[in-house]
Formats: structure tokens, C-alpha cells, sequence
């Protein structure tokens, strides 16, 4: 019993290693001061009211929204047809392959800016929502790929099979076997694939300059040349967002197995 409740103080120890720093961006974030300091006299909301009232933060989430919801839809498309295939063929080859598209989360990022500063300089993509939306994609798309094939591996082959014995199409075999099999690691490879594209930050330094800043960019601009609290509202922001995503996601899943 000693043992037991040994180890959930250092569970909850080690938790609240982790997760006080993060809190602290919440008093920061209510300081009535331009620059980064916990609030002494008085509170002010103001720091989040810029984040809507100041052109230069409004644009930059609104890029970042655009850039990331155009990787997350190109990233899932593609992941999961390529994972869908991949577990078709069942080959040696296709695991290759697969093994392959994990490529774009071990070469270091600092090597993806470089090559494709490089190359989109050359095709005219530079400082362009298009460009940008591309990269972003390449780096999703690995999490598509293995979330969705980790959901395939436990699907028969045989369920498509009868599907298409029984007359359906490749097209309808694929919408109403496969794909409501796997959605589960859809959702989940596109959720991963946002993530990484609303937290990317070094390629976006080197391929974008001033018609696309996206939020990384403006955060990392903000910390450079003045430090302003407006960072920490905005990092307040997503942490409470990612809480309630959380709850949420908690509630529904008791739901279910109520």
C-alpha cells in the first residue's frame, strides 16, 4: 500500500513539474504592462484584446489557420490514400515505402528550409500561401500515414472482398468498408497533421517574408525584437483550448463505454 501511494505522489509530483511552467503565462498574460512581467496593483485584458484589434496578430492566426487547414486536408488525402494502398499490395516494397514517408520527421528541419528555400526560389513559391501549404503537407503527411496504417492492420482483407463480391464498386468498397473502419486513425492523423503545421516555425522563417506570416513567425518576431505579453495571452489561449479538447474528448469516450 506504502508502495501504491509512493507512486502516485511522484506521478503527481512529476506532473506538476511539467505543467506549472506552462501556468505561469496565465498571470504574465493579464499584466497590465508592454512587457513581459507578473501583474502586481492592478489586471489588465488588454493583451487579448490585441490579439483581435492589432492588424499584425488578426493576420497572422488567420495565416496560420489558412496555411494549416490547406496542409491538413492535402496531408489526409494523400496519407491515407498512400496507407490504404500500401496495405492493399501487402508487399515488401510497400513497406519500404512506407518506411520511406517517414523521411520528412527524421531529416532535421533545418534541412527541409534550406532544400526548399532552394527549390521554391526557383519555381517562383516564395513568401506564397501555396508554398507553404506544400511543406507544410510533406511534414504532415507521416502522421497520416501511420495512424492510418496502425487502424489498417487490424482490418481483414477479407470485409473489402466481400464488399466487392457481393457488387460494390472499388469507390463504394473503399467509402462504406474501408474508410469507416479507419476513421478513428483519419481524425487522428489529421489532428496531428494541423498540429505540426500551426507549430512549424523554421521553414516558415526561410520560405516566407512578408505577405505570409504565420503565427510561429509573429511569435518568434515578437520575441526577437520586443518581448510583448501579447504572447502570453495568446499562449494562455491554447492552452485552454487544448484543455477543453481534452475534457471533451474525455467526456465522449465515457459516454461510449457507459
Amino acid at each position: 500500500m506504502q508502495r501504491f501511494s509512493f507512486i502516485h505522489v511522484l506521478a503527481w509530483a512529476t506532473a506538476c513539474f511539467l505543467i506549472l511552467p506552462i501556468l505561469v503565462v496565465i498571470p504574465i498574460s493579464v499584466t497590465p504592462e508592454r512587457y513581459l512581467s507578473l501583474p502586481t496593483n492592478s489586471m489588465s485584458f488588454g493583451h487579448y484584446a490585441n490579439l483581435v484589434g492589432d492588424a499584425r496578430w488578426s493576420k497572422s492566426i488567420l495565416d496560420s489557420l489558412i496555411v494549416a487547414s490547406g496542409a491538413t486536408v492535402l496531408s489526409t488525402a494523400l496519407g491515407t490514400a498512400f496507407a490504404v494502398g500500401a496495405w492493399r499490395l501487402g508487399v515488401p516494397l510497400a513497406r519500404r515505402l512506407r518506411l520511406l514517408m517517414l523521411a520528412p520527421i527524421i531529416v532535421p528541419p533545418i534541412v527541409h528550409a534550406i532544400a526548399f528555400y532552394r527549390a521554391w526560389a526557383v519555381v517562383g513559391l516564395l513568401d506564397s500561401y501555396l508554398g507553404l501549404v506544400l511543406i507544410h503537407a510533406m511534414k504532415g503527411l507521416p502522421f497520416v500515414v501511420l495512424t492510418v496504417a496502425a487502424s489498417l492492420a487490424n482490418l481483414d482483407h477479407r470485409l473489402e472482398q466481400a464488399a466487392r463480391s457481393l457488387g460494390a464498386t472499388p469507390g463504394q468498397a473503399m467509402r462504406w468498408v474501408v474508410l469507416p473502419q479507419v476513421a478513428t486513425g483519419v481524425v487522428s492523423g489529421a489532428a496531428f497533421a494541423f498540429i505540426t503545421s500551426w507549430d512549424e516555425t523554421i521553414v516558415a522563417l526561410f520560405v516566407t517574408s512578408r505577405r505570409v506570416v504565420t503565427l510561429p513567425r509573429r511569435i518568434w518576431e515578437g520575441l526577437a525584437d520586443n518581448i510583448d505579453p501579447a504572447i502570453a495571452a495568446l499562449g494562455t489561449l491554447m492552452v485552454l483550448i487544448t484543455v477543453a479538447a481534452v475534457v471533451i474528448n474525455t467526456l465522449r469516450t465515457q459516454r461510449r463505454t457507459a
